[in-house]
């Protein structure tokens, strides 16, 4: 099993590494760029990606456990080789979380806060250092909090009220010894998902609705654009020679006159910087092959649409089941199997006989998140409540943004999994597994029979605590409102510009060179 795993996954790992140098250096400023900035935001985007592959992997060795007819196969019949299947697979998660942990907390924040410390002259690097290090002391105290609390939070009923102090400070001890530091971990990677999920219901859902349609869509013609563009120049540079033949004789303008003098010259400005990167993308050879493959990217967008469909009636479905079947509040509204068909699940099942649909399917899925929340991030920007930080935009990129951008992604991939886990929970819980009843068999996560199956180790990190599985489900509904919301606004939206965020009036950049050349 893990042979296999281990040579599909070199290539998939280059793949990848490949995929995020482009991506960084296609967004990256040329005029900002920095090289520890630019390997940080490599390797931080890597880590998010190779971490939505952990699910697929985890799903494998459960299923490879057992053959079709319930059985385990001759191999892994002993319960010694199956805990050892499973240890592996959770080191693999202790060892790309505690990756996740040191990203979010130390490397990320530092090489932040360097960048945003440095100074015009770049002489004094020692202090650059010292302040990057103060500040990433702060994030360092909030990563061992959390992991603290999730080491010493008891999960299950301390000593009686007889015992004494000692023996209560020993028994968390013997608590945290015997899991491993599980509960530590799950903690903190728990807190960061909730982190997580709002980013989802934020960029996610809102990357669902306008990728597809922004492919159905398509952009406004580049001739129609610059011929509108030129004729708003003129009327522009009309409007000021009338303001200006108000002075022609020696006599001052109003202020209101010289305010109105003052918008007038920058929109000039703007409107001539945007007629060139219209005559750029005009000459752009890949502009004449995107209108070649137009009709492939309106199949592209339905199929895309379509999906996003698919994932909120399964969403939907998946959590009505949890709100009519589960125990409620108190037990983080946990199923152990599926009492309302469920479309996605259903279908997981149907292919996982033909080896290996139901696990490119599933990676599909999950590398289907990541990209619609790269487009989300991409049209909104970044923003903080109601102030927005950066843009996120071709070749203007800043280091700091693409800083964030990258520990959006890594937070958002966090709570991916807990999403396929509502969108097919019997699959993501149990794969393919199925158990004997008598002489009959049946598929495991039924209501019965879960003692004779295996769980993937993905849900001990998701439902360690059950308040953050609480979270999650209102987290759920919360994303099925955001997306109908973001699919209704990118409806009314018409078709966006060729150059569509490369020109806007509060750009800091000093020029276009990097444009125009």
């Amino acid at each position: 099993v893990f042979f296999f795993v281990a040579v599909s996954s070199l290539p998939t790992a280059c793949v990848i590494l490949a995929f995020c140098w482009v991506y960084i250096r296609k967004f990256q400023s040329r005029q900002e760029s920095e090289v520890v900035s630019t390997i940080t935001a490599i390797c931080a985007l890597a880590v998010a990606l190779i971490s939505s592959a952990l699910l697929p992997v985890d799903i494998f060795p459960v299923s490879f456990m057992k053959y079709p007819d319930g059985t385990y196969k001759v191999s892994i019949a002993n319960n010694v080789t199956r805990g050892q299947i499973e240890d592996t697979v959770l080191y693999g998660y202790y060892t790309l979380y505690s990756i996740i942990l040191f990203c979010v907390f130390l490397w990320i924040p530092f090489v932040y806060f360097y960048y945003e410390e440095r100074d015009d002259d770049n002489v004094n690097k020692c202090s650059q250092v010292k302040n990057a290090l103060k500040y990433t002391v702060g994030f360092a105290i909030v990563c061992v909090v959390l992991l603290l609390i999730g080491a010493f939070v008891p999960l299950e009923a301390p000593p009686g009220q007889n015992s004494t102090q000692w023996e209560k400070v020993q028994y968390l001890f013997e608590e945290l010894g015997s899991s491993h530091g599980l509960p530590a971990l799950s903690f903190s990677i728990s807190t960061l998902t909730l982190i997580g999920m709002l980013a989802v219901i934020t960029y996610t859902a809102y990357g669902m609705s306008v990728l597809p349609l922004n492919l159905i869509k398509g952009t406004r013609s580049v001739a129609y654009e610059r011929l509108e563009n030129t004729e708003d120049i003129d009327d522009v540079e009309h409007q000021i020679e009338k303001l200006k033949s108000k002075c022609i004789d020696g006599r001052p303008l109003s202020s209101r006159d010289r305010h109105n003098l003052q918008e007038l010259e920058g929109k000039l400005q703007v409107l001539q910087r945007r007629g060139r990167h219209l005559e750029v993308a005009e000459r752009n050879c890949c502009t004449k092959v995107g209108s070649a493959l137009r009709p492939f990217k309106i199949i592209l967008g339905v199929f895309f649409i379509l999906v996003a469909l698919l994932f909120t009636v399964a969403l939907f479905i998946s959590n009505l089941d949890k709100a009519l079947h589960s125990a409620g509040i108190r037990s983080g509204f946990i199923i152990f199997g599926t009492n309302l068909t469920n479309p996605l699940n259903e279908l997981l099942l149907a292919l996982q006989p033909v080896f290996p649909l139901d696990y490119i399917l599933i990676t599909v899925i999950t590398m289907y998140f990541v990209l619609t929340s790269m487009a989300g991030i991409r049209n909104m920007g970044i923003w903080f409540f109601w102030i927005r930080l950066y843009k996120i935009r071709p070749k203007r990129t800043r280091p700091q943004a693409l800083l964030f951008l990258c520990m959006i992604l890594l937070l958002i991939v966090l709570h991916t999994s807990y999403m396929i886990y509502s969108l097919a929970p019997q699959y993501v819980m149990y794969g393919s597994q199925k158990y004997l009843v008598q002489v009959r068999k049946s598929v495991c996560g039924s209501n019965n029979g879960s003692d004779q199956c295996t769980v993937t180790r993905s849900y001990l990190f998701l439902h360690k605590f059950w308040f953050f599985s609480t979270i999650y489900y209102f987290g759920n509904w919360a994303f099925i409102g955001a997306f109908l919301v973001g699919l209704a606004v990118s409806c009314c939206r018409g078709k966006k510009s060729v150059i569509e965020g490369e020109v806007e009036a509060d750009d800091s950049d000093l020029s276009d060179d990097e444009y125009v050349h």
